[in-house]
């Protein structure tokens, strides 16, 4: 399967876009249903979690995309690695999260990742941006106790929009007052290696569910 050429952004708030996710049977997609689960919100072509699928088999990943031919894409690629911790859904996490979190196996949800959202710079757009409060107080109703948050950016006002909303919810602590300069994760996505590549910074912040 060839590499698929799509938009750059989307409009999450397209008519085409307000739907359900037809949640899938969870235990028919992972192995072991009751691993710890990492969700990324907005994987992409899913190659970042792609590569944390094979080096954590401890962990169960989920990524969720609104472009769907990206998502078709990536459990492509999945499957080509016979990988049964990974599965990857088409959605829009600003329609969805809730009733997608709620049918998954309780006190599975351990981790989190937003990884360089559309900025969508002009303002009348900005209410198209992935993180708004209802998707803070979804994480926050669902994931474990101890369980963290990784936000990241290479744009410092969205940055600063993403650890600000989620500094507001009670259930997650801010873990450092400053950017971290390192990555916690053992594997980068592709837009944070290509910022890095060209001497520009990335904007990293992390959250933990009490």
């Amino acid at each position: 399967m060839g590499r698929v050429r799509v938009r750059q952004h989307v409009n999450p708030l397209a008519r085409k876009f307000q739907f359900s996710v037809k949640n899938p049977n969870w235990s028919e997609i992972y192995s072991d249903i009751n691993k710890p689960l990492h969700i990324d919100i907005g994987c992409g072509r899913g190659r970042f979690l792609w590569k944390l699928a094979q080096i954590q088999e401890y962990h169960n990943f989920l990524g969720l995309e609104i472009r769907q031919t990206l998502v078709e894409e990536a459990n492509h690629w999945r499957d080509q690695k016979q990988l049964t911790n990974l599965h990857y859904i088409f959605g829009n996490a600003n329609y969805s999260l809730s009733s997608m979190l709620a049918s998954l196996p309780p006190q599975t949800i351990k981790t989190v990742s937003i990884l360089f959202p559309d900025p969508w710079f002009k303002s009348k757009h900005q209410r198209r941006r992935v993180v708004q409060p209802q998707l803070v107080e979804d994480l926050a109703k669902f994931m474990v106790s101890g369980g963290w948050v990784l936000l990241a950016s290479d744009v410092e006002t969205v940055a600063i929009e993403m650890r600000d909303r989620f500094r507001e919810n009670p259930r997650f602590h801010l873990l450092s007052e400053h950017w971290l300069t390192d990555n916690p994760l053992p594997v980068a996505s592709e837009r944070e290696i290509a910022t890095l590549n060209r001497g520009e910074p990335v904007y990293r912040t992390q959250f933990k569910a009490n």
